[in-house]
């Protein structure tokens, strides 16, 4: 399995990663299961705040392996603090990771319920010089985990993104776009859980505080068709849908699991 071809296939999939990637068998891998037995309430847990600049946001892409939106990470501009985080950390981009059918897509479960998909919001810590250099902290990143679930009444906040996935259909597909407060996507709840873990996907660092919020957001089935729309494949090549990009739960390994809520 060469390095740069890592995907989410037999070949090439989550089973796999730790050929080319050791990290991926570490200790502190993500995702997990969530369950709500076994979480501590910790009473000490503060708030969360997210203070984002819309005009902060870059451009969409499709990687060919999420959708992916871009900001400008060069100064303390779209921030989150709070929370189990001490400092602020910067929002350098957000991604999706969804299934093939509305019943799976998440990559954490929550007491045995997969979501038909999982947004995450990356954040990282600028004491730490620059992005890479986060990587290698243990304190490095923080990531706000948003569960997304089929309902009934869409909810307005994923349109703008959807809207763009028209202009990036095929894998390497980058479109302008500005003027987005990622904040409309956060639930009513600030309810969260908290622990240490990865990245979920190669080389799957163990650098991130996860902020998983208990509240999911609704999306309505033909939102999560038009994600499905996407192709792994470039434009000269035969249209491979994007679809099933979440890695499986990971093993625990003795870490424990917050709540900032009874």
């Amino acid at each position: 399995m060469a390095q740069s071809v890592w995907g989410y296939d037999s070949d090439n999939g989550p089973e796999r990663w730790h050929e080319n990637y050791p990290l991926a068998k570490g200790d502190k891998q993500s995702p997990i299961e969530i369950n709500s037995k076994d979480v501590q309430h910790d009473s000490s847990l503060a708030a969360w705040h997210a203070n984002y600049d819309p005009g902060a946001a870059k451009t969409i892409l499709n990687n060919g392996r999420t959708c992916r939106v871009v900001f400008d990470d060069t100064f303390d501009r779209s921030v989150l603090r709070g929370g189990p985080l001490t400092g602020t950390y910067r929002l350098r981009q957000l991604h999706l990771h969804w299934g093939s059918s509305d019943d799976h897509g998440s990559e954490h479960i929550i007491d045995g319920v997969k979501y038909a998909a999982e947004l995450h919001m990356v954040h990282w810590n600028p004491k730490h010089g620059n992005f890479s250099g986060a990587l290698k902290q243990p304190d490095g990143v923080a990531v706000v985990g948003i569960l997304l679930k089929v309902g009934k009444t869409p909810k307005p906040e994923m349109k703008r993104i959807l809207e763009e996935i028209e202009n990036i259909k095929t894998k390497g597909k980058e479109a302008p776009f500005q003027h987005f407060d990622p904040s409309i996507l956060f639930p009513k709840s600030r309810d969260y859980w908290t622990y240490q873990g990865s990245f979920t996907t190669p080389p799957c660092e163990e650098c991130i505080t996860w902020i998983l919020l208990r509240e999911p957001i609704e999306v309505s089935s033909d939102q999560m068709a038009k994600l499905r729309s996407l192709s792994k494949n470039a434009e000269n090549e035969p249209v491979n849908p994007l679809v099933d990009n979440w890695r499986p739960p990971q093993p625990l390994k003795g870490r424990t699991v917050r709540a900032s809520f009874k």
